[in-house]
Order: C-alpha cells, then sequence, then structure tokens
C-alpha cells in the first residue's frame, strides 16, 4: 500500500489539472445558459485560453496535456457514437419515399454547389477539395431538432423535410469522409475493402441482434428499464460502440466509422429506447464530450488566423458552406414551401456542431488540411451554431394561431 502511493501517478493530471477540467466541465454549459449560446463555444474559448496560445496553463507534453488528449479521444468516440444513436429510423420509414428523395437530392446540389465553390475560392489541392466539400456538407441535428421544437413546426412539411436532410446529410457526410480518409491513405487498396467489410460486419450483427431480441424480448426490454442498478443499458451501448470501434482499427478503417456505425445499429434495431437515450447523452455530454471541446479549444491555432492569407481562407470556407446550403434551399420551393420558409431551413441546415470539429481534426490527421483551416472549420461552427437559430426565427413565417388559442384568447 506504501509502494502504491509513493509512485507519482504519471497518468494522472495535476491538482490544478484536475479542478481546471471539473470546475469547466459544470461552469460553463451555467454560463452558455445564461448568455443563450451553445456551450460548445465557451468550452472551445475555455480550453483555448488556458492552451499554450494564450495563458499556457495546459502546455504540450505536459501531464495535464496528456491526460485531456486521453479523455477527449474518449469523448469523440461518444460524440460519433451519438451522432449515429440520433438518426431516426423510424421517422425516415414512416415518411417514405418522397421526403427521403427530396434530402437526397438537396444533398447532391449542396454537394456541387460546395465543390463550385470551392472552385472559386481555391484549395490547395484537388484532396483538400474534396475532403472540405464533403465536411461543409454536413448538418447538425443538434441545431435542427431544437430549433423545430422551440418553434413548433417540428410536425409541419418544413419541419419534416428538414429534419429528414439534416439525418442525411450528417450520415453520409461522415460515413464519406471516412471513405475518403482510407482513399487518401492507401489509394486503390486491399484497405479499401475494410469499409464494406464493416458494413457485412454490421449487417450480420443487425440480424443476430434482431433475432435474440426476437426470441427473448424480455431480456432486451430490461436495458431500458428506467431504474437498473446496473445501468445495462449504457454498459451494452458503450460494449457496442467499443467492440465497432475495435474492428474498425483491426479492418485499417478509422475509429469513428465504427463508432458512428454502433450507434447508428443502435438506433435502427432498438427503435423505443426510453429513457437509456437520456441518459447515455447525459453520461457522455456531462463530462467527455466537453472535455473534447475543451482539448480543441487547447490546441486551437489562434496564431495561424493572424495570418491574413489564413483568415482569407476561413471566411473563404465560411462563406462557400453557409451560400450552398441555402442555394440547395430552394429546391423546397417545389415542395411547397414558401421562399421564406425554404430559406429558413437552409439557415437552419447550415448551422454546425460538434461533428465537422471532429471530422475537421481527422483532416488534419490525414494531412489533407492544415491547422488554419482547421481553424476556420471551428470560426464555421461557433459563427452558424450562434445565428443560425436566431436567423431561422426571424425568417420563419409567423404562425396563425389555432382555434383553440383564438377561444383562449376571446375569454380572456
Amino acid at each position: 500500500m506504501t509502494l502504491v502511493l509513493a509512485v507519482e501517478p504519471s497518468g494522472l493530471p495535476s491538482a490544478s489539472g484536475f479542478l481546471l477540467i471539473g470546475i469547466g466541465a459544470f461552469t460553463l454549459p451555467i454560463i452558455a445558459r445564461r448568455l443563450r449560446m451553445p456551450a460548445v463555444v465557451l468550452e472551445i474559448v475555455y480550453g483555448l485560453v488556458l492552451g499554450p496560445e494564450v495563458l499556457n496553463i495546459f502546455r504540450v507534453g505536459t501531464r495535464d496535456f496528456a491526460f485531456i488528449e486521453v479523455l477527449a479521444g474518449l469523448g469523440l468516440l461518444l460524440l460519433m457514437f451519438l451522432a449515429g444513436f440520433e438518426v431516426d429510423f423510424e421517422r425516415l420509414e414512416r415518411q417514405g419515399r418522397g421526403p427521403i428523395t427530396t434530402g437526397l437530392i438537396l444533398y447532391a446540389v449542396v454537394i456541387a454547389a460546395i465543390w463550385f465553390g470551392f472552385g472559386i475560392v481555391g484549395t490547395d489541392s484537388m484532396s483538400q477539395r474534396v475532403f472540405l466539400t464533403l465536411l461543409t456538407s454536413a448538418a447538425s441535428l443538434g441545431i435542427v431538432i431544437p430549433a423545430l421544437r422551440s418553434t413548433g413546426v417540428t410536425g409541419s412539411r418544413l419541419g419534416q423535410l428538414t429534419i429528414v436532410a439534416a439525418v442525411l446529410a450528417e450520415f453520409l457526410s461522415a460515413a464519406a469522409i471516412v471513405v475518403f480518409g482510407v482513399w487518401h491513405e492507401s489509394g486503390v487498396s486491399w484497405r479499401l475493402l475494410g469499409v464494406p467489410a464493416l458494413f457485412v460486419i454490421m449487417a450480420v450483427l443487425l440480424v443476430a441482434i434482431r433475432r435474440l431480441a426476437w426470441w427473448y424480448p424480455e431480456r432486451f426490454e430490461g436495458l431500458f428499464a428506467a431504474h437498473d442498478p446496473d445501468e445495462m443499458g449504457i454498459r451494452a451501448s458503450l460494449a457496442m460502440m467499443f467492440v465497432f470501434v475495435g474492428i474498425s482499427l483491426l479492418l485499417n478503417v478509422e475509429g469513428i466509422l465504427g463508432a458512428f456505425l454502433a450507434g447508428a445499429l443502435f438506433a435502427y434495431v432498438f427503435r423505443d429506447t426510453g429513457q437509456l437515450e437520456a441518459r447515455l447523452t447525459g453520461f457522455a455530454y456531462g463530462f467527455f464530450v466537453p472535455v473534447f471541446f475543451i482539448g480543441v479549444g487547447a490546441r486551437f491555432p489562434l496564431g495561424e488566423l493572424g495570418d491574413r492569407s489564413v483568415l482569407r481562407r476561413a471566411l473563404g470556407l465560411i462563406a462557400v458552406a453557409v451560400a450552398a446550403k441555402l442555394i440547395a434551399s430552394l429546391l423546397l420551393i417545389v415542395r411547397g414551401l414558401s421562399l421564406r420558409q425554404a430559406l429558413a431551413s437552409g439557415v437552419l441546415l447550415a448551422g454546425q456542431l460538434s461533428v465537422i470539429i471532429a471530422l475537421a481534426e481527422l483532416g488534419v490527421d490525414l494531412d489533407v488540411i492544415d491547422e488554419g483551416l482547421e481553424a476556420g472549420a471551428i470560426l464555421l461552427v461557433g459563427v452558424t451554431a450562434l445565428l443560425s437559430p436566431i436567423v431561422f426565427r426571424l425568417l420563419l413565417p409567423p404562425r396563425k394561431p389555432s382555434p383553440e388559442q383564438v377561444g383562449e384568447f376571446r375569454d380572456r
């Protein structure tokens, strides 16, 4: 016992590191709520202030920085897992072919518009242009769903078309970027077989789990029990995530694709997860995901933005990403939306949150984009996460009160 205590815990941060990480993870969402902004923005700023670019408290090569990197890596996997978990397959099936076809056409137009935009703005290489096109074509359900709910238009044609388009954009962009990463690293080689192999394994597990759920329904229902002291639902979710990440790494595929597919598989098999999604989201967003964003801020290349050319490229990235979504959204007029409704949908689809930061980090690891463009992607998140819901509310046509609301008003 004495020997254990005498050994310095080299894998753990210093006392100040524990304090700063704990205080930041707890207080930043409270402050963000007061300021009416996404917590992710403040978490990135917090990491930036404590990182090497400003106060240099979290210095590269120290225990504090290494500890943040470990927690941030787990937070990234949980973030991608929950991104897959958010895919509402029941809604997609209920909508039928019409909205899905519209969403696919919309996504294709976004891809084409962004590709054309980066042709004007300019990129360093064809690989960079492909990567940035896929990166900025993504959408964020974390912005779309809350904005639609807060305005009460989730069940409207506008809401349904926007949700389907966001689901498809988030899934297709994430999957396409990881496939591109394998191709970029290895070219046309046997490693490309790892991606379809991963999908085959996913399909086999899908059939197996659905059979087991059919044969032993009472055991699987226990995963979603409201009061489970062993938290078997969370354990099963995390076990699936770790297994898929492990299989991905064995197949030389990026682990974030495995995490994303694990979440999507879980969401597809178990349509009614009860309180499990809320508990799992609380587990991830309660600590690990915020630490990931603090780590992103600590690595934020603030000095890069001092270079006018880097700042110009970052602003060009933001302009292309937003303009492409607005242009593509005009197609929704064909589906019966007004011009204001279509533009409101485009503004909402242009909003970005956490997933694009994770994918941009992958681009730096692949050496496709530099830290300056990664900073541009983070700025894109900061700008659109703040402004997208606000502009959406301004563009949304005023809703006519329901007969019940008119009656209540007259009674008063």
